[in-house]
This record gives C-alpha cells, structure tokens and sequence, in this order.
C-alpha cells in the first residue's frame, strides 16, 4: 500500500507539474496573443505590405517603395525575415494568422524561461517569474518583429547563464543565434551587454583561465552579428535610428513613468522587496547587467521588455534552491502545434482603430486613393497595406528629424506649414483620427476643405477645387 501510495503521490506531482507546464507555456501566450492588444499598431500593417513587396519583387527594397514623401529614399528593411513571415500568415489566415505567429513567439519565449528554471526554482518561484515575466511584457506584446525576438533573446540569455556557472563560453554553434537575431531586429547590439557582463561573471568564476577561449567566441559573435543581408548598413541602422532627434516623438522611446506603464513599477518594486528581504548576494556581471538594463528601461519603455525577459532568467535562481524536474517538457510542449492551429483558424478581427481603420479606408474614394494625402502617423501603416501611399508612417528613420518635426507642427495646427506641404507635395486630401486633433479641428472651419466621412475612428477631408 505504501508503495502504491508513493507511486499515486508521484503521478499527482507530475499531473500538476505538467498542468502548470501547459498553462505558463502555451495556455496564457495564447491567450495574451488573442487580444485586441495585439492589433493595436498600425506598424504591423507595413511590416505585412513589406513581406508581401518582397514576395513579389523577389528581393528586398534597398530604396522606400511606399510613400510619396520619401520614394526611392535609401531604406533599410531591417526586419525583412518578420516581413515575410507576417505576409505570409497573413496571406494564408488573416489577423487570426499574425495571432497564431505572435502566439508561438511568447510560448517559444515562457518554454525557454521555463525550461531553465524548472531545476533551479520550486514550482511558486517558476509560476511567479514567468507570469511576473509576461505582465510587463503585456504592455509590448504586438504583432511587429521584436515579439519574435524575444526567444532568441531568452535563449541567448540561458547560454550565458549556464557558461557563466561553468566558466567556459557557450558552443560556437550558438553564434548562429545572433545572425538571425541582427537579421530579424534592430535590437542584436544587446546581445553584446548581456554576454559582456555574463562572460565577467565566468571569468571571474574560473579566475580568468578561459579568458582565450571566451575571446574567441567573442570574435566569432562578431562574425556571425556581420552575416546580414543588409549589409554595412543594417549593422548600422540600429545606432542610425538610436541618434535621431526626435525620438520623443514615438511612444515607445518616451522615458518609463508610473502613467504609461504601472505594471512594470509593480514588478519592479516586487522584485527588489524580495531581494531585499532575501538578502540575496548578486555576482558582480549580474548586477552590472541588470542595473545597465534598469537604466535603459527607464529611458526609453521600449527597454522594460529586454529587462523583464533577462530578469526572469537570471533572477530567480538567485532565489531558489535546485530541484528535480518532474517529467519531460517537449511532449507536453507537443500540444502548441494543435493549439497554433486552432489559433490560426478562429476567425479574428481586431477592433475598428487608428491601427486598423477598415470603414475608413472603405471610404476613400477610388478616385482619391490615388491622390497625395496627409494623413496621422498611425494611419500609415495600413494605408500601405490598402495600397495608399502615405505622407507618414512609422518608419520614422526613413523620413528624418526634419520631416518628423515638421510633421509634428502640422498635426498641432500649424496652418502655414499645412499649406506649404499642400503647395509641395499636391495633396488633395487627409485623413485624420476623430478626437481632439488640431489639424482636424482646423480643417473642420477651413472654408478650402470639405468633410466627406467621419466615424468613432477618424475624418476624411478633401480640398475644394
């Protein structure tokens, strides 16, 4: 009886285990994918029309292709794998598609964390650090090219992770993750932090004995970061984008404050608390790493994400005592491919949005649609994917400082600027959100513009003859 009690007791242990294992891994990203969150960016509209531009032309664009403002402007299609891969879901299931895509990108990411952890933190700490995880996360969780970025980060994080515990850097094989990685995202330089200050920590460990070994690893990161089909210019582009004047402009390179997003302070307080409380001694390259990662997430919001998926990976084993791992994970990681599935063939239509303003659009007259417009940054993205070009769009590199500012000023009412740009560029009508918007309001009492649709979205002008 004692044996068969102990044998039930372990089978009870496993069915939790895996239960868990099922909701942090596939049963919460699939559900953070299904929402109207997810859809709330009109980038994703370009990143699909990109995708579907390369698909045509078998190549991809080197010049801009898009709008009427910037046409045939040196442009670098930094997440051109994304791009294709979003048209093609797209193409195959709609939005109902790029859910099932951003859906695998956050499982690939909690699998990873969870995977790692599982020996290293009891089940509390594994379900506290991977929700934890996915609740600052929640605030970035589009359907736009750094969502599938996020795996490989965790990835590459796991390897440091583990080769800082033994001393020796991680195989050379693992390089390969940053070629993808500089090709898929303007984010790889991070890769650089983070193995900086996670290869110290090995060193340190070993007292430096593997100091030639992780030199030549680092050489062949460096090889591996320059094998992109941009070129010069992609490795570039990220520090290009980084120096533009006017990032404030964009929500995502504002500075973190407890308004935009109180999950992350609420994670973030958490946390320390429990260091804190703990006591717990951090290695010198994790600790430099995380404040370095602190600090970047407080410039700029974008940065809260790389932080909270390091964190996950780094912080609690600092906490937790090793433990066996109860079963295997893939077969039980075996049910995303159903589940994908699924997610992909239920229908999905996102809200009407700036990000996706169909009864807008439908409203443009076929007349129009050919004519130069002015429209709000975040129309520009689907105006693309409707086959508009558009004055603007979130491809803020592209158009520069000068043009963002100039920009900025129209869409506060800055009538003269308005009509030099209409003098410049011919522009026969706009399209702008509903709401208070300057520019809208001033056209609404402009003699020289007329009102031909509105709904809870936006407003179509169009100038009198």
């Amino acid at each position: 009886m004692g044996g068969k009690d102990i044998s039930f007791a372990e089978m009870r242990e496993k069915l939790a285990g895996d239960l868990l294992l099922i909701f942090l891994a596939l049963g919460l990203p699939i559900g953070l994918a299904s929402t109207a969150r997810t859809f709330g960016d009109g980038d994703t509209a370009w990143h699909v029309a990109v995708g579907q531009w390369i698909a045509r032309h078998g190549q991809i664009p080197t010049t801009d292709p898009f709008s009427f403002t910037a046409f045939g402007k040196p442009w670098v299609a930094m997440e051109w794998p994304a791009d294709l891969l979003f048209a093609g879901v797209f193409h195959l299931a709609g939005y109902a598609g790029l859910a099932a895509i951003t859906a695998a990108a956050i499982m690939a990411l909690n699998a990873i964390v969870l995977i790692y952890l599982r020996s290293r933190v009891g089940p509390i700490g594994l379900t506290l650090a991977i929700i934890g995880m996915d609740i600052v996360l929640s605030a970035f969780m589009l359907a736009r090219p750094h969502v599938l970025v996020w795996p490989l980060l965790a990835a590459w994080t796991v390897l440091l992770a583990k080769s800082s515990e033994t001393g020796r850097p991680p195989p050379l094989w693992s390089a390969l993750l940053l070629t993808l990685w500089a090709n898929l995202h303007g984010s790889f330089p991070m890769a650089a932090v983070i193995g900086g200050f996670l290869a110290l920590d090995a060193l340190i460990a070993v007292q430096w004995k593997t100091l030639r070994q992780w030199l030549v690893f680092a050489a062949v990161c460096l090889v591996a970061v320059c094998l992109q089909v941009n070129g010069l210019a992609g490795i570039l582009q990220p520090f290009r984008v980084a120096n533009l004047k006017t990032l404030h402009l964009i929500v995502e390179w504002l500075p973190t404050t407890t308004k935009n997003t109180p999950q992350f302070f609420g994670a973030l307080l958490l946390v320390l608390g429990i260091l804190l409380w703990r006591g717990v001694r951090i290695p010198i390259g994790r600790l430099l790493l995380l404040l370095t990662m602190l600090m970047l997430a407080f410039t700029q919001l974008r940065h809260q994400s790389w932080l909270a998926i390091v964190a996950a990976v780094l912080i609690p084993p600092l906490l937790g005592k090793r433990t066996e791992a109860k079963g295997k994970s893939l077969p039980v990681l075996a049910a995303a491919v159903p589940l994908l599935l699924v997610r992909a063939l239920w229908p999905l239509t996102p809200p009407e949005s700036v990000s996706n303003p169909r009864s807008l659009l439908a409203h443009v007259p076929a007349a129009l649609r050919s004519e130069p417009v002015f429209n709000e940054y975040s129309f520009g993205g689907p105006l693309i994917l409707a086959g508009i070009k558009p004055y603007i769009d979130g491809r803020s590199e592209l158009y520069g400082d000068e043009f963002m500012t100039d920009y900025t000023d129209i869409a506060q009412g800055d009538w003269g600027r308005f009509e030099r740009a209409v003098n410049r560029y011919k522009i026969r009508w706009t399209i702008l959100p509903a709401g208070e918007f300057k520019l809208r309001e001033e056209l609404d009492h402009s003699p020289q513009w007329q009102r031909i649709y509105a709904d809870k979205v936006g407003v179509i002008h169009v100038r009198k003859d």
